[in-house]
C-alpha cells in the first residue's frame, strides 16, 4: 500500500472485509499510515455493520455504509450513510449533500430506522450461523476453499479479531465466500438446486442470500481481471440470514450432493 500512495493522495479507501473475496486488512495499521501521509482513511464497513466493528475507534476518519444491507436488513431499502467524528468534515459533506439534492427520502429514512432497531440481534445471529456453516463447508469434500474471517484458517483472521467491537464476536459477519470443486456449470447447478437459500445479488438481509459473482455481480468484469482478483468461475458469495443454521446447512448439503 505504501508504494501506491503519492504526494497528492488525499484519501485511502478500503473495505473490511473486501467484497467478494473476504480479505480483511489491518485497519489500525492503515489508519496509522494514513495519518503519517496526511490522508483521510475512509472505510466501507457494510459487511460488518456498526454492531460488529466500529472503524472510527480504530482510526478511520469516515465510515461508509450501504444502508440497503445489514442496517436496513429486509431487502427493501435503497440508501447509504457516512459517519464521522469531525464536525468540520460533517459540515463540508452535509453542505454538498444539500446542494446536490442527494438526501435520503423520508420513507427510506424510516425503513433505515426500523431496521436499526434489530441490527444487533440480526447480525450476531447471522455471524453465529456463518461460523457454523463455514466449518461445515470447510470439511465438505466438494468444497475447495472457504473464505470467512471468523475461521482460524482465514489468512487475515487476526486482523478480523483486532477489529471486533466486542470480545465475544468471532471476527466475521454473515458474509463469506467459497470455491466449489468444478467449473461454472457445477457452480450453476449447485445454485439452482438450493431451496431455502435465495439466489440474489443483494446481501445482509434477514434471509439467506447466495450468488455467483462470475455470472451475476461481477459478470461485466473481464474474465482475466476477475481471476486476478480470485473471482473464478467456481467462486460463490454467501450471505447468511437469520434462519436456523441447521436448516441452512441441510439445504447446502442437499444441493452439493446433486453436483
Amino acid at each position: 500500500m505504501k508504494k501506491s500512495i503519492k504526494k497528492n493522495t488525499k484519501i485511502i479507501w478500503i473495505e473490511a472485509p473486501t467484497n467478494p473475496t473476504m480479505k480483511f486488512p489491518d485497519i489500525q495499521a492503515i489508519a496509522k499510515l494514513a495519518k503519517e501521509k496526511g490522508a483521510l482513511l475512509v472505510i466501507d464497513n457494510t459487511f460488518m455493520s456498526p454492531a460488529l466493528t466500529n472503524p472510527l475507534k480504530l482510526g478511520a476518519d469516515i465510515v461508509v455504509h450501504s444502508l440497503s444491507k445489514y442496517i436496513g436488513g429486509h431487502s427493501d431499502l435503497i440508501a447509504g450513510a457516512m459517519i464521522m467524528n469531525s464536525l468540520e468534515l460533517y459540515d463540508k459533506l452535509h453542505y454538498n449533500l444539500k446542494t446536490m439534492g442527494t438526501i435520503i427520502t423520508p420513507f427510506n429514512a424510516w425503513l433505515a430506522l426500523r431496521g436499526s432497531k434489530t441490527l444487533k440481534l440480526r447480525v450476531e445471529k447471522a455471524s453465529d450461523n456463518a461460523l457454523k456453516i463455514a466449518k461445515f463447508l470447510e470439511k465438505h469434500q466438494k468444497i475447495e476453499k472457504v473464505m470467512f474471517p471468523g475461521l482460524p484458517s482465514h489468512p487475515h483472521h487476526k486482523n478480523a479479531l483486532k477489529a471486533r467491537a466486542h470480545p465475544h464476536l468471532n471476527g466475521g459477519s454473515g458474509m463469506m465466500s467459497f470455491y466449489i470443486k468444478g467449473d461454472i456449470k457445477k457452480a450453476n447447478k449447485f445454485l439452482c438446486e438450493l431451496k431455502l437459500c435465495i439466489l440474489c445479488e443483494s446481501l445482509g438481509g434477514a434471509e439467506t442470500l447466495i450468488e455467483s459473482p462470475a455470472l451475476m455481480t461481477h459478470g461485466s468484469v473481464p474474465k482475466k481481471k476477475r481471476e486476478e482478483l480470485g473471482i473464478h468461475d467456481n467462486f460463490i458469495r454467501f450471505s447468511s440470514g437469520c434462519e436456523e443454521a441447521e436448516d441452512i446447512i441441510a439445504d447446502l448439503k442437499q444441493a452439493l450432493e446433486k453436483i
